[in-house]
């Protein structure tokens, strides 16, 4: 009966613990960075490029234009993840947006609300990306979890990132034909 009462104790403690968690961390946010051996306006360009998107985001399906503004900010797009076989739908749109410099997105997807800001500096010819995320949730219950998870968020997003490098590297500009100048 006493080892029961120890149980239960022990797991009253860590329930207690766990929804805690909500109270005491209202968001995680971490940062990731790369450097990319291009110029700053050849990787801000590649980092926009849906077709290149797929390739360094494996688990993307699709990104569809809900509301494109000609500045680009608060420009919004539904975006459709595979999760484990699952489709999941989110809405991303563009929170900060400075040519050459930075790009803020916001995601809502369901119950985790995570914004992901870029900014983009030149180190000689090379280009350092710095990631800040911050992730939220409208559910009590899920902002419980977010602090547990930090450590995989940060990984999947660092993953990313040199997935981005390793395509946005061995990408090359299409040249355009000036036609004036063809006979």
């Amino acid at each position: 009966m006493k080892a029961i009462k120890i149980i239960l104790g022990i797991i009253t403690a860590l329930i207690l613990a766990f929804f805690l968690t909500g109270l005491v961390v209202q968001e995680v946010v971490y940062t990731n960075e790369v450097i990319v051996n291009k110029p700053v306006p050849e990787v801000f360009e590649d980092f926009q490029n849906v077709s290149l998107m797929k390739k360094w985001m494996p688990d993307l399906e699709s990104i569809e234009t809900i509301e494109e503004l000609p500045n680009k900010l608060g420009s919004t797009y539904k975006v459709v993840v595979e999760n484990k076989g699952k489709p999941i739908t989110m809405t991303q749109k563009i929170l900060e947006y400075e040519h050459n410099e930075r790009i803020a997105l916001g995601y809502d997807a369901e119950n985790m609300l995570k914004t992901d800001d870029y900014v983009f500096t030149a180190e000689g010819n090379n280009t350092k990306i710095l990631q800040t995320s911050i992730c939220t949730s409208e559910s009590y219950v899920m902002s419980c979890l977010f602090p547990y998870f930090k450590g995989a968020l940060k990984k999947m997003s660092q993953q990313y990132l040199d997935q981005f490098k390793k395509v946005s590297e061995a990408h090359t500009k299409t040249p355009t034909i000036d036609k004036s100048e063809l006979p």
